[in-house]
């Protein structure tokens, strides 16, 4: 009988490996949930100025290039650090679209802790290490009636505001696809009741 209740009393290696995995898996995601401010929409009509990333296509800047998008008069304006700032006329602006993005972070630090993790629990981590983005895509004419287009990347709940205020001052907005204008011919209706 002293046997039994020995064997009970040891304590086994992996069920101590296995529960401080456990904990820094609590500890990870708590950390990441900590971590992620709500995001509040801001309005860029008290300012006219947002910080953006310029994914790719305005003219006259780099890809992935940091700055501030900005409305000044009739013109939205790009620029980046201390260069001189890139800007296209409103009433220029053909159509203005939303999006949203996905980004994973964390680096490389996320990435050595999700393998760390036993059982596929890196997985669970993934779900709490991405952050939301609005897009802002613009296609636009330039001083020789070329089409140009530019992506930029803005933080989550900005791209609506900057998208109307774009409209208020003169850009031009095609109609989304998913709505569509109202029927001009009434519908017959039936009248075998």
């Amino acid at each position: 009988m002293n046997r039994g209740v020995a064997s009970v009393q040891t304590s086994d290696p992996w069920r101590l490996i296995d529960r401080t995995a456990c904990l820094i898996l609590l500890l990870v995601c708590s950390t990441a949930l900590l971590a992620q401010a709500p995001s509040r929409p801001t309005s860029p009509a008290a300012g006219l100025e947002i910080r953006v990333t310029q994914i790719l296509g305005f003219e006259g800047t780099k890809n992935n290039a940091k700055g501030k998008l900005s409305i000044q008069d009739n013109a939205l304006q790009f620029k980046n650090g201390g260069g001189a700032a890139a800007q296209v006329n409103i009433g220029s602006i053909q159509d203005v679209v939303l999006g949203e993005q996905n980004r994973q972070v964390g680096g490389l630090p996320m990435t050595l802790g999700k393998a760390g993790v036993p059982y596929g629990g890196g997985r669970v981590i993934s779900l709490f290490s991405h952050k939301k983005f609005d897009t802002l895509t613009l296609v636009y004419l330039d001083a020789n009636g070329g089409w140009h287009g530019a992506i930029f990347q803005l933080e989550k709940g900005q791209g609506e505001a900057f998208r109307n205020e774009l409209v208020a001052k003169g850009a031009h907005v095609s109609p989304i696809a998913g709505q569509t204008a109202k029927q001009s011919v009434p519908e017959a209706q039936n009248e075998s009741k």
